[in-house]
């Protein structure tokens, strides 16, 4: 069971004029003093009677160890077992038997608490909204994996993995950078006395082009125009994951790229101007991607939004792990609607690019749209170029998402209209 508590959320609890608690699920919950204590409780009942458990102190006690402390106290309360008299009972027992030998825990900074200092310190000077995008991915990515460990103790082979393991759900750029990152950390704690001055950076040797999975050139399958229809009513009639039917209904409406959609975090929507703001580290083309957000793509993230929302991204994975949904979702289930081999999440680039070029749209706009453009070493113009044309992209983006609909309503002279003008 995964709670609602987070290695962030624990380390930065603040004391209070009066104690409180953050609820972790299940009848867990951290209990924070007005003196800065930070206490693992559990609520629970047993013949009647309401009974308080602790299973000790934050950061002694780290969260994974207290979720695992939890779930055995559960079990045995499923059991019919009073787990406080079941452990009485055990320490009683323990003064009678002669204990084994425990190994004590390492004592030290772990790596997500130097991480969390790292990023106090890095996020000074950057953009608001890009320092919260990378204070999740290192927390979902990073510190949710390796965190309670020291810094020391995680091999150079554990770090492959946490790296091919994001790369794995079809994130090599933020595998890659997430590596970067990880590298700056302990460069950082080394040079700020943090780390043992005689310690190596176990990341610092690794090529991210010999363990991430490599760029290949792909076609991605699109479909004509006139079979789109049945394609959007299908989707519309999607009976698996709402937030998978969400997804192919949105990339249809934004033409993003799969990794850019499923990567999405709820910063970069700006709901007050209705735009969703992919920043360079997300997109292919390494810089800042405007998209504006027709009125059926807000109400769809509306809807996402009461699902997701909580979880800071919008696709998240399924299940207890971190990170994204996976690069597959939207491939696979347009091939349970019988589109495999033919129709791709990436091929609404095409169909949009065509259909709207051959209402005569501006191409610039379009390239822009599709984020076609070469990529400027100057920053400024860089941002230039994606605010250019704006108002003309945030018109035609609506007029794309109104044609969708009356492509699915069955209003067959749009058809008609674009392959009348494609054959001229």
């Amino acid at each position: 069971m995964t709670g609602k508590l987070s290695n962030l959320k624990c380390e930065k609890a603040q004391p209070a004029a009066k104690p409180y608690s953050i609820s972790d699920g299940g009848g867990l919950y951290l209990w924070v003093t007005s003196a800065g204590g930070k206490l693992w409780r559990w609520g629970y009942s047993h013949a009647g009677k309401n009974k308080l458990m602790s299973f000790g102190k934050y950061p002694d006690v780290p969260l994974a160890e207290a979720r695992k402390h939890h779930a055995n106290a559960r079990a045995e309360l499923a059991r019919g077992v009073d787990p406080m008299a079941l452990r009485k009972e055990t320490k009683e027992q323990a003064k009678v038997e002669p204990a084994e030998p425990v190994a004590e825990e390492p004592k030290g900074l772990t790596f997500g608490a130097l991480t969390l200092k790292w990023y106090d310190w890095w996020k000074k000077g950057m953009n608001a909204k890009y320092a919260k995008n990378v204070l999740v991915r290192l927390e979902g990515d990073i510190i949710a994996k390796v965190g309670t460990r020291l810094p020391a103790e995680i091999t150079r082979m554990e770090w492959v993995q946490v790296t091919q393991a994001v790369d794995e759900r079809g994130a090599r750029d933020i595998a890659k950078r997430n590596l970067q990152f990880v590298k700056g950390i302990y460069d950082w704690g080394l040079d700020r006395g943090l780390l043992d001055q005689n310690a190596q950076n176990p990341a610092a040797g690794i090529k991210p082009h010999k363990i991430l999975s490599k760029v290949v050139e792909e076609h991605f399958a699109s479909l004509p125009i006139q079979e789109i229809p049945e394609l959007l009513c299908k989707m519309r009639d999607y009976n698996g994951s709402a937030v998978t039917r969400i997804a192919m209904e949105l990339q249809s409406l934004t033409f993003l790229r799969t990794g850019e959609l499923i990567g999405g975090l709820w910063p970069e929507i700006d709901w007050k101007w209705k735009m969703w703001r992919v920043p360079p580290e997300r997109m292919k083309m390494k810089r800042l991607h405007l998209v504006p957000l027709a009125t059926q793509s807000i109400a769809l993230l509306e809807r996402l939004r009461s699902i997701t929302g909580e979880s800071g991204r919008l696709f998240p994975v399924e299940g207890d792990g971190p990170g994204f949904m996976s690069n597959n979702t939207i491939l696979q289930a347009l091939g349970h609607m019988g589109y495999k081999g033919r129709m791709t999440g990436h091929g609404w680039r095409a169909v949009a690019g065509t259909f709207l070029r051959e209402k005569r749209f501006n191409a610039d706009h379009i390239e822009v749209q599709l984020s076609h453009s070469k990529k400027s070493k100057d920053q400024v113009a860089a941002a230039y170029d994606q605010a250019k044309y704006i108002d003309d992209r945030i018109a035609m983006m609506q007029f794309w998402a109104d044609s969708l609909d009356e492509l699915r309503e069955g209003k067959t002279e749009i058809i008609e209209y674009a392959l009348k003008e494609g054959r001229q």
